[in-house]
């Protein structure tokens, strides 16, 4: 079941009739796709290939349009599918029927190298506990991305920029066994806005935080969605719960 939310936390950005300039350094254009992820009766099922044994369905007939500066929550109790339907969404598995739509296109139209192509440009991926590089800084690791298409020293200042953002401009310097929990999961968040993401994908963000980091976090997201990024998360937090626009609750 899907229902809208009225979220209590709102920010605000500058905009033209063209574009707007975001506090993350990153424009986004009245022309870019309203609708940047579209999930379509996606039905997800794991096993059942060896042995006879039974494939077990995990999601069935799913069904979300994730709309740009929008928040989405998807629900439930543990082994309920969330984390399959933001996998699902990312492109980072395919569903065992259903469409995935970036933008409008179908994921089932694009052969291996063009999803993950199409991926960096749009998506970013934030999952359990964030995944940092134990041996980089957390200016490193936010530029890890731009690594492949050699672009770490034009996106410096964008790090830079996103580390302030999520309150970490003092400690961009120190390495994840510096950072606490909640600091951590700021890292990555920023991360995965380095690339211009447009749709935030992100798992269990306040899992195992302290109620003021996982606050903090929270507002992190609303504030992304103010920038006209769509941000899709799984979570059982009852204030992220709260404050998402939409929901979804799986049984």
């Amino acid at each position: 079941m899907t229902d809208n939310l009225e979220p209590d936390l709102t920010a605000t950005t500058e905009s033209t009739d063209e574009s707007f300039q975001t506090r993350a350094n990153t424009i986004v254009r009245a022309a870019d796709h309203g609708m940047p992820l579209q999930l379509s009766n996606i039905t997800i099922r794991y096993g059942g290939d060896k042995g006879g044994a039974e494939p077990v369905t995990v999601v069935e007939d799913f069904n979300l349009t994730l709309h740009a500066g929008e928040m989405h929550c998807v629900a439930g109790r543990s082994g309920s599918g969330k984390t399959s339907i933001l996998t699902v969404g990312a492109g980072l598995t395919l569903p065992t029927s259903g469409r995935v739509l970036w933008e409008g296109d179908s994921l089932e139209k694009m052969g291996d190298d063009e999803i993950a192509d199409r991926r960096r440009a749009l998506i970013g991926y934030v999952d359990q506990g964030g995944a940092l590089i134990d041996g980089m800084s957390a200016l490193e690791n936010v530029l890890l991305p731009a690594v492949p298409d050699g672009e770490v020293e034009q996106r410096t200042e964008m790090a830079k920029d996103l580390l302030d953002l999520v309150g970490l401009g003092r400690r961009m310097r120190h390495r994840p066994a510096q950072l606490s929990g909640g600091e951590r999961q700021r890292v990555a968040i920023a991360r995965a806005l380095i690339l211009g993401t447009r749709v935030l994908v992100v798992d269990e963000p306040t899992a195992s935080l302290d109620r003021t980091s996982a606050n903090r976090i929270i507002s992190i997201l609303k504030d992304t969605t103010s920038d006209g990024i769509a941000v899709l998360v799984a979570s059982h937090d009852h204030e992220l719960v709260r404050l998402s626009d939409t929901l979804t609750e799986l049984n």
